[in-house]
């Protein structure tokens, strides 16, 4: 079996750039590896995904139940898996993802209250990875931002952009607990966090890429 490295965080974690960092290292380093990325936006399997953020099933996300829409995530990655990737993951392949059942973990787990979110988390991994067999990651690195920095990228970058939010992104409310549930579901799963702030101030994308290469290199995955 191959190896399955995961990078996770809620949206303004700037997981993009981080993303970015670590397929750069891994090509200049030589290393053998394939990079994924989730949800698989105008592929077919998508379609589902790409309604639900849109707001085709409700404006807001607490439309959806958790359930119903971690299942729309989790066949965009069943169909990615099964068309592109498992021949390469079962002859002992290294894939680097950004975005995986872990973002299941951590934006619709925000919908249920926090008393409730241990039962979902366990379903969760149980769904993904023994009924639709999908492969359990080796490795989740979460970057930890705080909510309120997060907010304020989404908004700048949309600035910038000019782009449409979706309705993740349009609630404040929402990131908010999807920050909460962020950091409970890395206590609860094992995953290594990454701190992107030091003292109120954001960290240098090179200072949090060097936490994340230290912890790739304490893992002994490639």
């Amino acid at each position: 079996m191959g190896k399955l490295i995961v990078l996770e965080g809620i949206d303004g974690s700037g997981k993009s750039t981080q993303f970015r960092l670590l397929c750069e290292h891994l090509e200049k380093s030589g290393a053998d590896f394939r990079r994924l990325s989730f949800p698989q936006y105008g592929k077919p399997s998508a379609a589902l995904v790409e309604m639900y953020l849109a707001g085709d099933f409700g404006k807001d996300a607490g439309d959806v139940s958790a359930y119903t829409a971690s299942t729309f995530f989790a066949v965009d990655r069943a169909a990615s898996y099964l068309k592109d990737w498992r021949g390469y993951y079962n002859k002992g392949g290294l894939l680097v993802t950004d975005r995986y059942t872990t973002s299941n973990a951590i934006h619709q787990g925000a919908k249920l209250p926090k008393e409730a979110r241990r039962d979902f988390f366990k379903w969760l991994y149980d769904f993904e990875f023994r009924l639709l067999e999908l492969p359990r990651p080796d490795l989740v690195i979460y970057l930890d931002i705080p909510a309120e920095a997060a907010i304020s990228r989404i908004a700048e970058r949309r600035e910038k952009s000019g782009g449409a939010p979706d309705i993740h992104e349009r609630d404040a409310a929402y990131l908010r607990l999807s920050a909460e549930c962020g950091a409970q579901a890395a206590a609860f799963y094992g995953w290594r966090a990454v701190p992107c702030f030091e003292d109120g101030a954001p960290r240098l994308e090179r200072a949090v890429f060097g936490d994340i290469l230290a912890i790739l290199q304490e893992s002994g995955l490639f």
